[in-house]
């Protein structure tokens, strides 16, 4: 053998099998550990995105509510006064549903399926899944 094929030729094949799959293990273990990590603080954010939500769905019904507290005194005047100050209690009533209608609609949309997976850590399994099994076919 040459002193150039000796320059080129890659050091881990002159290392013996044990020691080998002893690095495999390793980074194996350095590897489920860095997943396991970036799966927790994916998750966290994750969380803190659902309490936005949540927090939106509420709003949204407390305001609901107040529409409808509204909307029932719109017809306690129109039934005592048959005049015009039950018309804007029921406007102000339909107007505040309409706000409300839409705080919920927006906190549950924050709170779908997919906007709560942790997409990062998917991402990196599938490469992982793909490296993996490159590494398996050499």
């Amino acid at each position: 053998m040459s002193a150039a094929e000796d320059h080129y030729r890659d050091p881990r094949q002159d290392r013996p099998i044990a020691g080998l799959f002893a690095d495999l293990a390793r980074e194996t273990t350095n590897l489920a550990r860095a997943e396991i990590e970036l799966a927790k603080t994916e998750l966290t954010e994750k969380a803190g995105e659902a309490a936005g939500g949540i927090a939106y769905v509420a709003a949204g019904g407390l305001i609901a509510f107040a529409g409808v507290l509204v909307l029932l005194a719109a017809a306690v005047l129109a039934l005592s006064n048959v005049i015009a100050p039950w018309l804007a209690a029921l406007i102000v009533g339909v107007v505040v549903l309409a706000i409300g209608g839409a705080l919920a609609m927006m906190g549950k949309g924050k709170l779908s399926a997919k906007n709560l997976q942790p997409q990062r850590t998917m991402e990196t399994l599938r490469d992982d899944k793909r490296w993996a099994r490159s590494q398996l076919a050499r």
